[in-house]
């Protein structure tokens, strides 16, 4: 962005001289009178906002938003907090509110949370670099009734718009009745940015069903690498981060798991679909003591998962034992998980514990406290790490030996080595592949409740896979 300022000063000077004689006066009498210099203050000219041209979204940070009528803030709206007990009531059915960022940008999606989703509120979005001309920005002009998800309106359809502010005006609902929100999000850019995450050997798997088949969607690995993205759930950062979002509420891949997640999923196959997904075949990886035949067919034998990332949001509300914890890596076999990496920040603590979790095959868990405690009413560790702090982690198979470490951004490690000799996954067919992103261990909580973390490296490795 480019601001141009105009000055122009005035300053003027005045003085007078007064003579004063009196005739057949042995002497002149003169008196000088200075009058003090004048100074007008600099006028500026208003800021001129360069339109921005850029191609990506990510998140934009919103410095303020009013209620036009009053002019009373709307804290609750732009607090990070979807839970039922932040919300923003509007007092009449014809409401508006004022939003002004922190610093102009291309417009491209906005995101809202209602909280009395039975309604289709009704609605017009205007955007603004001087709070004097307005354009209209949506073309979409209700939200839907009963979705399990937040509205995402886009703003680029209509016309492309760089703004400083955005009005949102509110027309009630389909039944008259004013609207109520949870939460406010713009999305948008400043310059263009990038991830350096490889994303072909991925699947990513978000809590929508789109196809209607009763499961989360899946994001294949072409269509992933190729720039697939959904502010509400994977997006970019504008520190160059992929950012993974999922609530409480959602489809689940499956019938067998109780939760919902944004989720990456190892695919070894890199988008050859003549490979099945499941299966000791290429697209999997095995652990050097399988058998083998299984050794010959896998795509990869033992591995490293490496990744950095902050979390930036875990959920508060819902049932104590589920409370603040979110899976954040994986190795997920057949059926069962030789590792589950968990993060879990309490409400009343500043930092998140770290623990893992290893499940034998067809067994039970055992947990792995790494950084404080995975308790429901563990102290605040005094070690561990707050919200939006980055850190990394690797999770390393060889042999029998599974070794997870995690490093801090002070650069202090803790580390956790299991014997996995009796688990079970030297027996035949067990393929294996790592995940990482967010995976929501509440499903108890308020349904808009989230978790949210930002991968800035997920980097995956295994002898005899060449990538």
């Amino acid at each position: 962005m480019q601001i141009h300022k105009n000055f122009f000063t005035f300053v003027t000077f005045v003085s007078l001289f007064g003579l004063v004689s009196c005739g057949g006066s042995p002497s002149n009498n003169s008196t000088t009178i200075a009058v003090p210099k004048q100074v007008i203050d600099p006028v500026t000219t208003p800021d001129i906002i360069d339109d921005i041209s850029c191609d990506v979204s990510y998140p934009l940070q919103i410095l303020s938003i009013n209620d036009e009528s009053t002019g009373a803030e709307a804290a609750a709206l732009f607090d990070g907090n979807k839970t039922n007990a932040s919300s923003w009531q509007a007092d009449t059915t014809d409401s508006n509110l004022l939003l002004t960022l922190s610093e102009p940008a291309m417009l491209k999606q906005l995101i809202i949370t209602w909280k009395n989703v039975e309604y289709a509120h009704l609605f017009n979005i205007y955007g603004s670099k001087d709070q004097e001309n307005w354009q209209l920005l949506n073309s979409k002009t209700q939200s839907e009734k009963n979705s399990l998800f937040p509205d995402v309106i886009h703003l680029d359809q209509l016309r492309t718009e760089t703004a400083l502010y955005l009005r949102i005006e509110l027309a009630g609902s389909d039944v008259s009745q004013p609207s109520s929100i949870l939460e406010v999000e713009a999305f948008g850019c400043q310059k263009d940015v990038s991830h350096n995450i490889e994303l072909i050997d991925w699947y990513l798997s978000v809590p929508t069903d789109e196809d209607s088949n009763g499961k989360s969607d899946s994001i294949k690995e072409t269509a992933l690498a190729d720039g697939y993205s959904d502010p509400r759930f994977f997006t970019l950062s504008k520190d160059g981060g992929l950012v993974f979002t999922t609530s409480v509420s959602g489809y689940r891949t499956s019938t067998n798991t109780n939760y919902v997640r944004s989720e990456l999923r190892e695919m070894l196959r890199r988008g050859d679909t003549s490979e099945q997904t499941q299966g000791v075949n290429k697209n999997n990886w095995v652990f050097s003591t399988a058998p083998q035949t299984d050794l010959d067919n896998a795509g990869g034998i033992d591995g490293e998962l490496n990744a950095e990332l902050a979390v930036n949001s875990v959920t508060t509300t819902g049932e104590d034992y589920q409370i603040g914890r979110v899976i954040i890596g994986q190795i997920h076999a057949n059926d069962d998980e030789p590792a589950r990496l968990y993060y879990r920040k309490l409400p009343g603590n500043s930092n998140g514990s770290i623990y893992l979790a290893h499940e034998a095959l067809g067994g039970d868990d055992a947990y792995y406290d790494i950084i404080g405690s995975r308790t429901n009413s563990a102290s605040n560790p005094t070690d561990g790490i707050p919200l939006d702090e980055k850190f990394s982690y690797s999770i390393t198979v060889s042999g029998h030996k599974l070794t997870v470490k995690v490093i801090k951004a002070d650069g202090s490690e803790f580390e956790q080595i299991v014997d996995m000799t009796t688990s079970g996954y030297d027996q035949g067919s067990q393929y294996m592949y790592f995940k990482a992103g967010v995976y929501n261990q509440n499903n108890s909580g308020d349904a808009h409740d989230f978790v949210r973390a930002t991968f800035y490296q997920i980097e995956n490795s295994h002898s005899g896979y060449p990538h």
